[in-house]
């Protein structure tokens, strides 16, 4: 996608967007790799936005591996599926999705990787949204997303750490990627 489009984006939904770029391989490839992605299963990206993260997951995932996409935004979505065929994308928020009936008959997912602007979000938003998808996390399943560097010590950063911490063992923070604008980090936690 053109970095042009991003920007259009992100101007007409500033809230879901987030950011303005997408981010870069040195972020997805970090993500990957705190992540767990190349032992997974099942994965679960939430706001694949422009597939920055959905490629490095595609060419990371094992042979066999489950994806799914959940996507607000339907022009991002639909540029998905053109791009990765054969990957799973859904158009709806995360807070909303309907996950037991998607999960019927398959595994829980062991590695879901975020994307979204949680510091963007209000409050009960963030928890709407974990609420709804950490339940469908297998034991052991490990959670990953990033913050922007500088933007984690705002008040919004600091609660949005706070509430990971809440609900996910031993949250980390990966080293700073400098290669991203703006310079970024990744937050993973695992499933007690």
């Amino acid at each position: 996608m053109s970095a042009s489009l991003f920007f259009r984006e992100f101007l007409a939904n500033w809230q879901s967007v987030g950011a303005i770029a997408p981010s870069s391989f040195a972020l997805a490839e970090r993500m990957m790799e705190v992540a767990g992605v190349r032992k997974a299963s099942h994965v679960l990206e939430l706001g694949p936005g422009t597939g920055a993260f959905t490629q490095a997951i595609r060419d990371a995932m094992p042979m066999g591996a489950d994806y799914l996409g959940i996507e607000i935004n339907a022009g991002f979505a639909g540029q998905l599926r053109d791009r990765f065929p054969g990957m799973n994308f859904e158009v709806a928020g995360a807070q909303e999705f309907d996950f037991d009936r998607y999960l019927l008959g398959k595994p829980r997912f062991d590695v879901i990787v975020s994307g979204l602007p949680w510091t963007a979000f209000p409050t009960s938003l963030q928890q709407a949204i974990l609420s709804n998808v950490l339940p469908h996390l297998a034991e052991g399943g490990q959670f990953a997303t990033f913050a922007y560097f500088g933007f984690h010590m705002l008040p919004s950063g600091r609660l949005f750490r706070r509430l990971l911490s809440d609900r996910l063992h031993g949250v980390e923070t990966s080293p700073v990627v400098w290669r991203n604008l703006p310079p970024a980090f990744v937050y993973v936690g695992k499933k007690a």
